[in-house]
Order: structure tokens, then C-alpha cells, then sequence
């Protein structure tokens, strides 16, 4: 397989490679420590000084490693009163940073722009984006991290090199992935009542277990909105919808809520959906 300008294809990765794109990422990975791992490794190939990169040692990657590169630049959603991150990662975040794409890096020899939340985009969002990978500065590289690929657009997609762990380094267990199955058959045929004795079962389900079934949704997710697993009947929208509950749910998880009240809401959320 061929591989984008000097950056090596770890094991478990896979690189897709697609012409003119040698300034534009998707690192994605369902596990944010992932995404963050990739998308600094990335951005150190980017603007290492070594033939063979990222060779870790350079000054740029020493900064890089540091994260006090000043040609490293993060942008990420916007936080509340309370220190918590928005819902979306706002259009107004992302013209900001297009305004800033055409000032010259003060070390490197480019600028690279890391998303950390680039799966927040609104479409709005996107499509102000879109306007800087059309037209790219020779001095700019952007890299979008999210949870899968599919979230973006498919202008979005078709200008960047998407960097993806390979499906088999993230196998799930065969009962977890029977009910994310289950739960994307019945969320597509709208049938309440089965919808409710699904998720009366699965709150048995510990914590950890829920977290997985969450991940998994996800991956199922991605795979159908890129065509490689068949729609059970829900569409573009409904798949993005039901992905960002998927988030949510870790998110809640993560804040300690309940097994019972997280499937509780992530099936209340499941008939709202149109």
C-alpha cells in the first residue's frame, strides 16, 4: 500500500491514500487516547527535519512531544459558564482558524491545524472548512480527529488521507455486538416496544460492558455510513444522529450516571429520532 509523504504506517493502521493530499488528515479512532496518539505523531511527520520521520529527536518533534510547538495549532469546541465543552464545535471556532491559515508559521516550515474535535462540526462548520482544503496554503496542514470518519461530509472525506485503526485491533464481544446489531435493526424498524425489551436486557450489562456496546454502535455505525455494511433503514442523518448519542453515552459514563438511566436515556433519545 502506499503511504502519505515520509509517514510510517504503524501496525494495526491503515493509511488511505487519495491524490493531492498532502495537506489535509483524518486521524480517527473511537478511542480519544487514540486519536490524540495519531494526530501528534502526524503532525511531528509533518514537520520533522529528519529524512526519516517523525525521528522523535528533531527540534520541531522535541516541541511536538512537549506540546509547545508554536506551529502546532489545537482548536477545540468552545466551553460554557461552567467549564464544560459545547455541544458542537461552532462555525464561528472554525472561521477563526481559516482566517488564521494564511499567517506564515514562526518556526517550521508549515503550520499544521489539529481539530481535537473535529466530530462536533456542524455542517455549517464543515463547509467553512471546505473553502481552506480547496484552496490550500503551501504552509498549512490541517488534521481532523474524530471518532470515525463518517461524520464528515463527503466533500469533507474526498480531500483528505484518512488514517483508521484496522477493524481487527478492535474486536468486540459476540453478545455486544448482538445488541448493538439489535439495537440499529430496531432503531430503523421504530418498533417502541421491542426497542424497550431490548434495553430491559441490557441493563444487566456492567459498566464496562455498556461502554462497549457504545464503541461498537459506533464502529457499526461508521461501517454503514461507509458502505461496508448494508443500511438496516435508517439514512445518513438518523446514523450521524444515533453516532453522537453513542458519544453522549460515553461521555455519561464517564460522569459516573448508571447503567439503568443510560440506557434509560439512550432509549428515550432512539424514538425521537426522525
Amino acid at each position: 500500500m502506499k503511504r502519505g509523504p515520509g509517514i510510517k504506517q504503524d501496525a494495526g493502521m491503515v493509511i488511505t491514500e487519495r491524490p493531492k493530499l498532502l495537506h489535509a488528515y483524518i486521524a480517527a479512532s473511537a478511542s480519544e487516547e487514540n486519536r490524540d496518539r495519531l494526530s501528534m505523531k502526524l503532525a511531528a511527520a509533518l514537520l520533522c527535519e529528519s529524512e526519516n520521520k517523525p525521528c522523535g529527536s528533531c527540534k520541531n518533534c522535541r516541541k511536538i512531544s512537549s506540546r509547545i510547538h508554536p506551529d502546532v495549532i489545537i482548536v477545540e469546541r468552545e466551553k460554557d459558564d461552567k467549564g464544560a465543552f459545547k455541544k458542537e464545535l461552532s462555525v464561528e471556532r472554525i472561521r477563526a482558524a481559516v482566517a488564521d491559515f494564511s499567517v506564515l508559521p514562526n518556526e517550521a516550515a508549515r503550520k499544521v491545524y489539529l481539530i481535537a474535535d473535529a466530530g462536533y462540526m456542524n455542517v455549517p462548520a464543515q463547509n467553512a472548512l471546505l473553502k481552506m482544503l480547496e484552496e490550500p496554503p503551501a504552509h498549512a496542514a490541517v488534521i481532523l480527529c474524530a471518532g470515525n470518519a463518517g461524520f464528515f461530509l463527503d466533500t469533507i472525506r474526498s480531500r483528505c488521507v484518512e488514517i483508521t485503526e484496522n477493524d481487527d485491533a478492535a474486536p468486540f464481544d459476540d453478545e455486544i455486538e448482538k445488541y448493538a446489531r439489535q439495537y440499529l435493526e430496531i432503531a430503523a424498524s421504530g418498533d417502541r416496544p421491542e426497542l424497550l425489551r431490548c434495553f430491559a436486557e441490557a441493563e444487566k450489562m456492567s459498566s464496562a460492558a455498556a461502554a462497549e456496546f457504545a464503541e461498537c454502535v459506533m464502529f457499526s455505525v461508521a461501517d454503514i455510513l461507509c458502505a461496508r455494511r448494508a443500511d438496516p433503514g435508517l439514512g445518513r442523518k438518523k446514523l450521524k444522529d444515533i453516532a453522537q448519542l453513542m458519544k453522549d453515552a460515553e461521555k455519561y459514563l464517564g460522569s459516573n450516571v448508571g447503567v439503568k438511566n443510560l440506557f434509560g436515556m439512550i432509549c428515550a433519545r432512539t424514538m425521537e429520532l426522525k
